[in-house]
């Protein structure tokens, strides 16, 4: 939240959590989310499906800042919806999860608004066991190291401890 708030503009929320009615964890997960953080965001953007990203960002005003929390959960929320195609094609599953990549490039390229970007960190962990599990990593972590070629900043947040990753001469070759 810091490294959203040091634009000085208002910061408007985009979850791209799924909320499922039903699923009283994730409604207690919301709730508890909302009262840590106080009245700090301006906007809080829920949506039931995976969010049209590019579009959010391409129509955010000047003067706000976007923090879009997070890129792992709008992978997923797609994931979800091509369930049955990942099963039986991953190759095209792949190739439809890239191309949801284009247009968001696109609408970063030039935004109105400041936008900070959250994304988990897949590549520390064990290889997933499902095909879906897989193919969540390996387009999650391929996503973020573009736009990590593209972005202004590029920060690591452990336990709420923020690292410069260009400051330390961090990058990919």
């Amino acid at each position: 939240m810091r490294l959203a708030r040091d634009f000085g503009f208002p910061v408007t929320h985009v979850l791209t959590a799924r909320l499922d009615p039903g699923d009283s964890e994730m409604a207690e997960r919301v709730a508890r989310h909302r009262a840590e953080r106080g009245r700090e965001a301006a906007l809080e953007l829920w949506q039931p499906q995976a969010p049209d990203l590019p579009q959010i960002i391409a129509n955010a005003p000047a003067a706000t800042t976007l923090l879009v929390d997070s890129l792992g959960t709008w992978i997923a929320g797609h994931l979800l919806e091509m369930e049955a195609l990942v099963e039986r094609d991953s190759p095209q599953a792949l190739a439809r999860l890239e191309a949801l990549a284009d247009p968001l490039f696109a609408a970063l390229t030039a935004p109105r608004a400041n936008v900070v970007l959250v994304a988990e960190e897949t590549g520390w962990g064990l290889v997933p066991t499902t095909a879906q599990g897989r193919l969540f990593r390996d387009h999650l972590g391929r996503l973020t190291r573009r736009l990590g070629q593209r972005a202004e900043r590029v920060e690591l947040v452990v336990a709420g401890y923020a690292v410069d990753l260009r400051r330390w001469g961090v990058g990919v070759s």
